[in-house]
């Protein structure tokens, strides 16, 4: 949401320190990638026995673990899974909802996690589940407020975390909605409920670094960028990501320098409420695939679902849709929303590379308002009415298909047919 404004192509530079900001591995419930084991040198004999020295035992050669990850068949001996999905864009209807479902569990305060619960079980089927922060926190108590300038219950944080998110994008068009004080707040929320974070940022230093995540089998990088802040200016201009190929090329290039297996560019970015992605979005994708660095790019912004592109072999989603928001009654397609799960697996070199990539159509309803998956096993039952889900899941399907993404392999995720 927010004023369509131009592309916004300011440079962070390119010069990027080696600092990286590492998953605490308890807290999100990630495990360390598995090491071959040390070698071992061979004996030799002590001195003044007159024996030669024997050869050294040459060490044996590790065995890569078999790590099949979450998710579907691993078609090689590794892989990982990653789960992302659209703005989490929270409006005065939805903590209104919050406020009565936490009344209705006999709980104060906000509790958005019934709205978000359809997602659990996806995000409990990838390693990695990525959400996107779109807009300023305030404090538990508020002062509240939405568009067009937010100041969210931080509540929907701790949600997000609790259906199973280990890490969220902050950079986007609202993060300086509350100047620098919305920021802090927003980074703390997030740190205090275990999540970890990249976009937006407390210090020069900390922006200088690179968000790793650690899954079972694999290091996972994530870089973003926004197009713009809404004309508006941050205090530093280190506090947010800009949108920009040659910085975000950079920073990927350091990422894997410092060990990552999987680089993930996050772009927010496009025409709002549109159905194609916009000349920007195509060029700063395609760049950063050009760069050979990235193993897949994703975006959110329209509040709208876009296609999905498989360009030379790399994966392109340039439109996850909302996460959350309120039902509008004027653009349908605000109300709907693209999960995406891809799973990369490792060939016989050591190179990482998408094998799988499944996407759900989802779609939020009221009375009470709830996220509601409208894929074709209906894993929540009918979520609006079943013509509603229909249209909803072909209008989805139409769009995320419409540059080739089915020919190339892209397909719906039906959740409730897996293992």
């Amino acid at each position: 949401m927010g004023n369509k404004i131009g592309a916004t192509a300011a440079r962070a530079g390119a010069a990027l320190s080696a600092v990286i900001i590492a998953t605490a591995m308890a807290g999100c419930g990630l495990v360390a990638e598995q090491t071959g084991p040390t070698a071992s040198g061979g004996t030799s004999a002590g001195p003044g026995t007159g024996q030669p020295a024997a050869t050294p035992t040459p060490a044996p050669t590790p065995t890569p673990t078999p790590t099949p990850g979450a998710g579907p068949a691993c078609p090689t001996l590794r892989c990982t899974s990653v789960l992302v999905t659209g703005d989490m864009l929270v409006h005065t209807q939805l903590w209104q909802q919050a406020q009565e479902d936490a009344a209705a569990a006999g709980k104060s305060g906000l509790d958005f996690t019934p709205l978000l619960e359809g997602q659990r079980r996806y995000i409990q089927a990838s390693d990695l589940a990525i959400c996107h922060q779109e807009t300023p926190v305030a404090g538990p108590d508020g002062p509240f407020s939405a568009y067009p300038s937010f100041n969210v219950p931080p509540q929907i944080i701790t949600a997000s975390k609790a259906v199973g998110y280990q890490a969220c994008t902050t950079a986007s068009n609202h993060t300086i909605d509350r100047s620098t004080d919305g920021l802090l707040r927003t980074l703390d929320a997030l740190d205090a409920a275990g999540l970890k974070h990249t976009g937006s940022y407390r210090t020069e230093a900390e922006s200088q670094g690179i968000l790793i995540m650690q899954t079972p089998a694999a290091r996972i990088a994530i870089i973003q960028g926004t197009y713009g802040l809404n004309g508006l200016s941050p205090e530093y201009p280190w506090q947010v990501d800009m949108l920009d190929a040659p910085t975000m090329i950079a920073k990927a290039v350091r990422a894997r320098e410092l060990g990552a297996d999987i680089v993930l560019g996050a772009m927010h970015a496009g025409d709002e409420y549109a159905s194609v992605a916009n000349a920007q979005q195509q060029e700063v994708a395609h760049a950063l695939v050009d760069s050979g660095q990235f193993t897949m790019i994703y975006g959110h912004h329209t509040h709208s679902v876009l296609p999905i592109e498989n360009y030379k072999g790399t994966w392109i989603v340039y439109g996850l849709g909302n996460g959350v928001t309120e039902l509008s009654p004027w653009y349908v397609v605000n109300n709907e929303g693209l999960l995406v799960r891809a799973q990369f697996s490792q060939d016989a070199s050591g190179k990482w590379a998408a094998s799988d990539l499944a996407w759900a159509p989802s779609v939020i309803v009221r009375d009470p308002y709830r996220w509601c998956s409208v894929a074709s096993d209906a894993p929540q039952g009918v979520c609006a009415t079943p013509e509603a889900d229909a249209a909803t899941r072909l209008r989805t399907a139409t769009v995320v298909e419409s540059m080739g993404a089915a020919t190339a392999g892209a397909h719906e995720l039906l959740i409730t047919k897996e293992p």
